[in-house]
């Protein structure tokens, strides 16, 4: 499925009104389903459906999973590919075997059953939640110059072939200490390329991910900051601001958290201690 769509938009400009060809970012829903269970009592069940960018699905599938709990290393995973046999929804159905050894509470995973491309969970109680997964607060030793910080929007920039057509997406991207882009993915929705970047560097190496800054080129919500937590992530770096709760969250998780990195300046809001000048 494409990333981008044409259109045809009218432009006013230099009060003068011309028609002009343009393109969008596409957007459409992802259902993840799951199959679970016991080799002789397998069964199937959706999880969620996310508005996301086509693309990487299946790393989208996976670092969601991860971000949840429910997955914790390869093994869990018996295969993860798209559901043909709904041919309504080609293209827009993703299934992911689970490990028979896998167990799933869903009293705790009904919680989602639909997620925007834009906005994720809020709350106290998912602080709780994350709590109830296991995850303890990050030691990784990962430390980066001021100078890196200042260059990550521009240098991530060069990755990003559908903002460059459309304006009108995000990107997720991992890097090392020295500043090095080692994986960028765009989506629509922050927290999908978050989904995507992670999913993919988790299906190659595993987990934690403790080697690794994150930047983003939005805002810094709550839910992004836990999925970075439960990859192993201990720095991320941010175009645009924290919401309170993302702040609370990355002090709880000994993450470093940076926002406003633009302009030759950024806020650093938690753990300075891993950013060096």
């Amino acid at each position: 499925m494409p990333t981008v769509a044409p259109i045809s938009v009218v432009r006013f400009q230099a009060n003068a009104l011309t028609e002009r060809p343009d393109l969008l970012a596409v957007e459409e829903p992802l259902e993840i389903r799951l199959g679970y269970g016991p080799v002789s009592e397998r069964k199937q069940r959706t999880l969620a459906v996310t508005m996301r960018t086509p693309g990487h699905d299946v790393e989208l599938a996976l670092g969601y999973l991860l971000a949840e709990g429910i997955i914790r290393e390869r093994a869990d995973v018996l295969s993860c590919r798209h559901c043909v046999q709904d041919a309504q929804k080609e293209g827009n159905v993703i299934r992911v075997e689970l490990a028979p050894t896998v167990i799933l509470d869903w009293s705790l995973l009904d919680r989602f059953g639909y997620a925007s491309a834009s906005c994720g969970l809020c709350g106290k109680t998912s602080i709780e939640a994350v709590r109830q997964q296991g995850a303890v607060p990050l030691s990784a030793d990962i430390t980066v110059s001021a100078s890196v910080i200042h260059e990550l929007s521009e240098r991530v920039r060069q990755f990003q072939p559908t903002f460059a057509h459309t304006g009108g997406i995000h990107a997720a991207a991992l890097l090392l200490a020295d500043g090095t882009i080692c994986r960028v993915r765009e989506d629509i929705g922050r927290h999908n390329a978050l989904d995507k970047v992670v999913g993919a560097t988790f299906w190659e190496e595993g987990l934690p991910l403790s080697q690794y800054g994150l930047f983003l080129s939005g805002r810094i919500g709550f839910e992004l900051v836990q999925k970075a937590w439960m990859a192993g992530i201990s720095l991320i770096v941010a175009v645009g601001a924290p919401s309170s709760l993302a702040v609370d969250l990355a002090r709880e998780a000994n993450i470093t958290l940076i926002g406003f990195a633009r302009n030759e300046q950024f806020n650093v809001y938690t753990n300075p201690q891993r950013v060096i000048s």
